[in-house]
C-alpha cells in the first residue's frame, strides 16, 4: 500500500491505443477534501484518464493510485475507494429505483444490517425517494442522473469521480445536481470532468486543464482567474488603437475587433496595477470617441480558451 497523503496520485501516466497516444506522460495529485475540476476540449484525454483511475483501462506507462492503492496492482482495493459516475450510466432499466439501489449496495459490500438505513440516507440526499418505486426505464434524464449519483455514494466511498455529471440536463436539473455535488464535496474528495465551466467556478477550488493528452495548466481557481482585463468600445483606426495602447505599461495583450467603425478592444493586464487612467489619457490624446470603458475579471472560460488556443 502506498502513502495516502494524496487521495488521487498520478505519475507519468501514458495511455496508447495502437499508434495513437490518448494520454501523454501526465502527473497530478488530489488531496483529501479537495474538489478538483478536470477540464479539456473533446478528445483531450479526460475520459481516458478517468477510466484508468477507475481501473477500467490499464495504463501503457506510468502509475496511478487511489486512496493509496495502485490501480493495477491493487485494483480491487482501489475501486472500493471510488464512487464513479460515468458520462452514460449503464442501468438495468427494467428494475425499480429502490430495487436497483439495494442490489448495488449488496454488490458494493454494504453490510446487510446497514443497507436499509444507508439506502434511506442516500435516497434522501439525492432526492431519489420522490420516485423510488418507478421503473428506471421510465425516468427522465435528470432523475436517472440522481439515481447514478445515489449509486456512486451508496457504499460511502472517500473519493468521487464524476464524468460530465450534468450533461443533457435542463437548467433546473443542473441547479439541483450542482447543489448536490457541493453538498457531497463536504464529505468526499471529488474530481469532476465537465465542459460547463461556470459550474467549475462555483464548485471547485482547483483546476487541471488537459489538452492533446498533456497537462496544459494546473492551479487553484483563484490563481487561474486572478487576471483583470479592460474592455473598450472606441471609434478609430483599429491598427492605431492597438499599437498605441500596447505601449501603456501594464498591458499584456490586446485584441481589437472592428464593427461598423467601432472597435471592441479587450486588454489583458500583466498585474494588479490600475492603469485605467493611463489608458484614458491615450484615448483622449488621440481624440478617439469612447463609448464604453469597463474592467472585468478573467473568467475560467477566458483562461480555458487562452490556454487551449496556445497549445
Amino acid at each position: 500500500m502506498l502513502s495516502i497523503y494524496y487521495m488521487i496520485n498520478v505519475e507519468g501516466l501514458t495511455k496508447k491505443f495502437g499508434g495513437f497516444t490518448a494520454v501523454n506522460n501526465i502527473s497530478f495529485s488530489v488531496e483529501k477534501g479537495e474538489i478538483v475540476g478536470f477540464l479539456g476540449p473533446n478528445g483531450a484525454g479526460k475520459t481516458t484518464t478517468m477510466r484508468v483511475l477507475t481501473s477500467y483501462l490499464a495504463p501503457t506507462a506510468g502509475k496511478a493510485s487511489i486512496g493509496g492503492f495502485d490501480v493495477v496492482r491493487n485494483s480491487l482495493e482501489a475501486r472500493r475507494q471510488i464512487g464513479y459516475l460515468p458520462e452514460s450510466v449503464p442501468f438495468y432499466t427494467e428494475m425499480r429505483v429502490r430495487e436497483y439501489l439495494l442490489f448495488r449496495a449488496k454488490l458494493k459490500g454494504v453490510p446487510s444490517k446497514d443497507r436499509t438505513a444507508r439506502l434511506a440516507e442516500v435516497m434522501e440526499k439525492c432526492r431519489v425517494n420522490e420516485f423510488e418505486h418507478k421503473v428506471i426505464g421510465y425516468l427522465s434524464k435528470g432523475q436517472r442522473q440522481r439515481v447514478g449519483l445515489a449509486d456512486a455514494i451508496i457504499h460511502n466511498p472517500p473519493i468521487l469521480i464524476l464524468d460530465e455529471p450534468t450533461i443533457g440536463l435542463d437548467p433546473h436539473q443542473i441547479k439541483q445536481t450542482r447543489e448536490l455535488m457541493k453538498d457531497l464535496g463536504k464529505e468526499h474528495t471529488v474530481i469532476i470532468s465537465t465542459h460547463i465551466l461556470p459550474e467549475v467556478e462555483m464548485m471547485c477550488n482547483r483546476v487541471i486543464i488537459i489538452h492533446n493528452g498533456r497537462i496544459a495548466a494546473m492551479d487553484t481557481l483563484s490563481n487561474l482567474i486572478k487576471e483583470q482585463k479592460i474592455k473598450l468600445e472606441v471609434r478609430g483606426n483599429p491598427a492605431d488603437i492597438k499599437n498605441t495602447l500596447k505601449q501603456v505599461a501594464g498591458v499584456k495583450d490586446i485584441a481589437c475587433i472592428e464593427n461598423d467603425s467601432w472597435c471592441t478592444v479587450d486588454i489583458a493586464l500583466t498585474g494588479d496595477n490600475d492603469i485605467r487612467e493611463n489608458i484614458y489619457h491615450k484615448i483622449a490624446e488621440n481624440k478617439w470617441v469612447l463609448r464604453e470603458f469597463k474592467t472585468e475579471r478573467t473568467t475560467l472560460e477566458d483562461k480555458f480558451i487562452q490556454i487551449t488556443a496556445k497549445e
